[in-house]
């Protein structure tokens, strides 16, 4: 099968497109010929190497995926060839008390596709049946593949750690990236006021065709002052991804009490933080990764509904996935960059 595929860790020589063994399904297993895959900046980490992860090469990114079911392997149930699905990228052993609660992200064998084993950016890819959804009516592959990994790294972020409720302020940073637009619509859902922050006026009116109700540029002011002047006491919730250059800020900007949620350190994993801040005005900070597949079919009828959207910045094929990795490294872009695999 064609694939983009990793020789090794490094810059973007080691991504090559070409052929590789194609998965087959095994017990309980379900093959997808991928029609769209997409991006995140999890594949940059990947592909650049993360501390502890070894990987077998060749080795596929991707984690989000649309396309339709290929073949069933033995015992899989739910499906049958032609379906059309989405693909959840987030693999547990769907047993242990963790799983059973509604926290896979916790369960100690829990994998991300993409990161751990061979992902979406191929023709096909394998996975437990318990990873597929039925592409909602009226949804289009291309938002069916941008949906599934932001969606549920803010959903997990914003409504089961920082328990959003209505009325309260929300921060939500980059407002112009996936999950950063992605969580703007889930506040919005819950009813809360969303800020968003972005660095250039194009992503801010983004976030304000999503909902938002008040708008920074964080390039050309204090983010941490102009929310205190919108909202005196300080933010309820803030929803941050970005790190080290804007997490003083973030203890500047939430209210006493508030809730800081934190998925990721694009800028730096190396905040500052005076813990007297902390204990004094007790801050609570959460940090998340992924979330549950328990939520996914709440989300998706959000999407069939028109209530939730994936942004899509922009599509390129598979073969030129070298492309569209220059393409994410871009500040401008806003949303979800695809790769069209078939």
């Amino acid at each position: 099968m064609k694939a983009s595929y990793l020789t090794g860790h490094g810059g973007l020589e080691v991504l090559q497109y070409g052929d590789i063994p194609a998965p087959t399904p095994g017990p309980g297993q379900v093959a997808v010929s991928v029609k769209f895959a997409a991006l995140n900046h999890l594949d940059i980490w990947v592909r650049e190497g993360l501390p502890g992860l070894k990987l077998k090469f060749p080795h596929v990114l991707g984690g989000d995926a649309s396309g339709t079911v290929s073949a069933l392997g033995p015992g899989a149930e739910g499906f049958k060839v032609g379906d059309k699905v989405i693909v959840h990228p987030g693999l547990s052993c769907q047993r242990c008390p963790k799983c059973l609660g509604g926290w896979e992200s916790l369960c100690p064998e829990y994998r991300i596709l993409g990161e751990h084993v061979s992902g979406t950016h191929a023709e096909t890819v394998v996975v437990p049946s318990a990873n597929l959804f039925h592409l909602p009516d009226g949804v289009s592959l291309e938002e069916g593949a941008a949906f599934p990994l932001v969606f549920t790294t803010a959903w997990q972020m914003l409504v089961r750690r920082a328990q959003v409720q209505p009325d309260e302020w929300v921060v939500v940073h980059a407002a112009g990236s996936g999950v950063g637009s992605a969580a703007i619509q889930i506040a919005k859902v819950f009813g809360a006021h969303v800020i968003a922050t972005a660095g250039s006026d194009s992503k801010l009116e983004l976030a304000k065709k999503l909902g938002a109700d008040r708008v920074i540029n964080y390039a050309k002011e204090d983010f941490a002052k102009a929310v205190r002047a919108i909202v005196p006491g300080g933010a309820d919730v803030i929803f941050d991804h970005l790190g080290k250059d804007y997490w003083q800020g973030n203890i500047r900007a939430i209210r006493n009490g508030g809730r800081i949620t934190l998925c990721g350190a694009t800028s730096g994993g190396e905040g500052v933080t005076d813990l007297k801040h902390v204990f004094f005005r007790q801050i609570q900070i959460l940090g998340s990764t992924m979330g549950s597949k328990a939520d996914f079919p709440r989300m998706l009828s959000l999407l069939a509904q028109g209530k939730l959207r994936a942004v899509v910045d922009s599509t390129f094929d598979l073969a030129r996935s070298k492309e569209a990795f220059t393409r994410m490294a871009d500040r401008s872009v806003c949303g979800k960059i695809l790769l069209r695999v078939s």
